[in-house]
């Protein structure tokens, strides 16, 4: 009797479960794509777009999941490491040596090579995100070139050009650096420098374009020869020396830099197309750009484009490739791009009235550099950088310790 009291339970839940489910207990027919991903206005691009893919494709629901930036990657690494991370992931360019060490990615050159899509994008994108062992584990999703920004307006009340070299750049900071109403203190820094995580970026146009590499064409590291200590020190003296840069700098993130560029605090600073809008919609045309100055050697920036990750332990390849795939379609990149505010990473949407943002992006694109494809780079970025920066500049660590440091990081 007991027996058959269990058994009329577990009919009568299992039949209200399918009643809740519009009469059908069973799900098996619908793949679930779990998506993670760090935009900041997910309603004006991704909804739509999550909308319109799964109206293209009735048997494939996304589940989608906003996460913070500052926590975006430590969860990442935690999630693969507990076996549970997501199907498809918003990534960044460096962390993919770590990834594949991990053995967290699914290679998708086998995908891509039926892809109808794969000769709209920049072939550019390809070469750069292809891995080290010479296979593709990236989707593309936006292109992020950095560049100068510049106030235009201060520019011409002091008659100064675009400075092209390094030179050049350093003799224009120092003009643009100035106290305005002769109290002593500096109202204008003539450059923003990001001092805290993602820094980087603003360091390696000046280090890594004036004798510094991680490795030469043989695997040898350059980071600590004389010339390579010197760019580090010319760096570095830009805040302690020259002091062309505020007082906060060693502390400084995204949000001040660009704050301080809104106010009139910096002339000058580094990022990308993402922070165009706002900028001019606070300065209008006392806001331009253009590619970073020369160093010694050289041109370099950060191509820092992201894309998306398809992950080894997904239980549903190809449904994470199609949504993949479907947000690297011309039509559907556009939308994102539209709200990301970056380049789309499609031929057929290259525009051919570009404004002086997207012109200084395509620009820099011939030069743009990536960081090495090693397993350290995730560590370097994320907290050895900053914290050896911080330290350099105050007065701390020496140049030369700071770029054994690195060194030594990457000779593990």
């Amino acid at each position: 009797m007991k027996r058959v009291i269990a058994l009329t339970l577990i009919l009568l839940i299992v039949g209200s479960f399918a009643f809740a489910q519009g009469g059908k207990a069973k799900t098996d027919d619908v793949q679930v794509v779990k998506f993670w991903y760090h935009f900041d206005n997910p309603e004006t691009a991704l909804n739509p777009l999550i909308e319109k893919f799964e109206a293209e494709n009735p048997g494939i629901k996304i589940d989608p999941e906003r996460i913070s930036w500052d926590t975006y990657n430590q969860k990442l690494l935690t999630s693969i490491a507990g076996g549970y991370p997501p199907d498809v992931a918003q990534v960044k360019l460096w962390w993919q040596p770590q990834l594949v060490e991990m053995g967290a990615l699914l290679p998708l050159d086998g995908y891509i090579a039926n892809w109808d899509g794969k000769d709209d994008i920049h072939d550019r994108i390809w070469e750069l995100t292809r891995h080290s062992d010479g296979k593709q584990y990236y989707m593309p999703l936006q292109m992020v070139i950095l560049y100068l920004y510049y106030r235009a307006d201060m520019f011409q009340e002091l008659g100064l050009a675009v400075p092209k070299t390094r030179e050049e750049f350093l003799d224009v900071a120092k003009k643009l650096t100035r106290d305005l109403d002769g109290d002593g203190i500096v109202d204008v820094y003539g450059f923003g420098i990001r001092g805290a995580r993602g820094g980087h970026d603003w360091w390696g146009t000046f280090v890594l374009s004036s004798g510094a590499e991680f490795f030469d064409a043989n695997g040898r590291s350059r980071l600590t020869t004389p010339q390579a200590i010197a760019a580090n020190q010319w760096f570095i003296d830009l805040y302690t020396k020259h002091k062309v840069s505020p007082p906060t700098t060693p502390s400084d993130g995204f949000v001040e830099v660009i704050a301080n560029m809104k106010s009139g605090k910096t002339a000058m600073t580094i990022h990308h197309l993402g922070s165009a809008k706002e900028l001019e919609a606070v300065l209008g045309d006392k806001i331009s750009a253009a590619p970073v100055p020369k160093g010694t050697e050289g041109y370099w920036t950060s191509f820092g484009d992201e894309e998306n990750a398809i992950f080894a332990a997904t239980k549903v390849p190809d449904a994470a490739f199609k949504w993949a795939s479907f947000l690297a379609e011309a039509e559907n990149n556009a939308i994102w791009q539209k709200s990301s505010g970056q380049v789309s990473v499609n031929k057929s949407n290259a525009s051919a009235d570009a404004d002086r943002f997207l012109k200084a992006t395509t620009d820099s694109a011939e030069f743009a550099g990536v960081l090495p494809a090693h397993p350290g780079v995730s560590e370097f970025v994320e907290s050895l950088w900053p914290a050896l920066m911080q330290q350099a500049f105050a007065g701390q660590i020496t140049s030369t310790q700071m770029m054994q440091s690195i060194e030594a990081h990457f000779a593990k």
